[in-house]
Order: C-alpha cells, then structure tokens, then sequence
C-alpha cells in the first residue's frame, strides 16, 4: 500500500508583484544555513509566509478594541 500526498485545490491568485531586497553577507548567511538545516527548498513561500505571518501577528495587536488593557485587567 503505497501513501499518496494528498493535497487541497485551493485556488491561488496568481502573483504579479515582485518584491526585492538586499541582505549583508552575515544576514544572507544566517538565512542560508537556516533554510539548509530545516530543508526548506521553496524559499519564496518561506520569504512570503514569514513576512505574512510577522505582519498579521502585528495588525492583530495593534488592532482597536473598545477598552485599554488596563480596564480590561479590572
């Protein structure tokens, strides 16, 4: 019985915007050796997910409530 990778057709908007940014030797080392010693070979989807998911954690914690903090702890 052989295993299948199973996969959702999820339907992708096609990307058309190009981001590009230069990194020191140190910054494009340590990102080198991260992705080497985790096997992640679609670097792209590492760039995109990384920077997606650091700029979604933010939004949702700057995002307004009806009450500070501090009232909140009351």
């Amino acid at each position: 019985m052989g295993t299948k990778k199973q996969s959702l057709s999820v339907k992708t908007k096609p990307r058309n915007k190009k981001v590009a940014f230069t990194l020191a030797d140190e910054e494009y080392d340590l990102i080198h050796f991260y992705l080497k010693k985790y096997k992640i070979t679609n670097r792209s989807r590492w760039y995109r997910e990384t920077i997606l998911t650091h700029v979604l954690k933010n939004m949702e914690k700057d995002y307004p409530t009806l009450f500070e903090e501090n009232e909140m702890r009351r």
